[in-house]
């Protein structure tokens, strides 16, 4: 029958491609995670506003190019009253040895279950989580993804989303404003 080839290749698509309802959209309610950290901690959603940068494995060059992006021009993102991570599916033990090489001082968060990937619709059948950065309100309501992140402008990228939905900016002390008001005692 020459109909179960196609059959079978049809039901073979099915199985490997995601559901068109599936993937996570603005507005949706972010999914609650609670991920071991490079810094010692674990991290969940809940009060403020986060930026979420899923990175497909440590030690990768486009993963280094994204993650010395982030380090090198994290003033940029420090601009705004936010947290900030990268997050992938490796061992925590792997993401704290990448941080240290490249010298990233905020932290990274591991998903080596795969179920937060997942369920925010961003793992791939290979193993890995695909390079996808949400944008998340205080109440987990998704704000922006950009599914198309570029590595080396991630942090421009990021600093630029987060002004263009105007997230809340960090209180700037007096002596950051005029540091010759502070080297005069003022």
């Amino acid at each position: 029958m020459k109909l179960a080839p196609l059959a079978v290749t049809a039901a073979a698509l099915l199985l490997v491609a995601p559901a068109s309802g599936e993937a996570l959209q603005v507005g949706d309610k972010a999914p609650a995670f609670d991920l071991e950290s490079t810094d010692g901690g674990r991290y969940q959603l809940g009060g403020r506003t986060v930026v979420l940068a899923w990175f497909p494995r440590a030690f990768t060059p486009g993963c280094t190019m994204q993650c010395k992006s982030i380090a090198k021009n994290g003033d940029l993102i420090r601009e705004f009253d936010v947290d900030y991570f990268m997050a992938s599916t490796d061992p925590i033990e792997k993401n704290a040895g990448f941080a240290a090489e490249h010298q990233a001082d905020f932290p990274m968060l591991s998903d080596p279950s795969t179920e937060t990937a997942k369920a925010y619709g961003v793992f791939h059948e290979r193993g890995f989580a695909m390079r996808h950065t949400f944008y998340i309100g205080p109440d987990r309501t998704i704000l922006a993804i950009d599914r198309k992140s570029n590595p080396a402008t991630a942090a421009e990228d990021i600093a630029a989303t987060l002004a263009k939905l105007e997230a809340p900016r960090r209180a700037v002390e007096e002596a950051e404003e005029d540091p010759a008001a502070e080297e005069a005692g003022e």
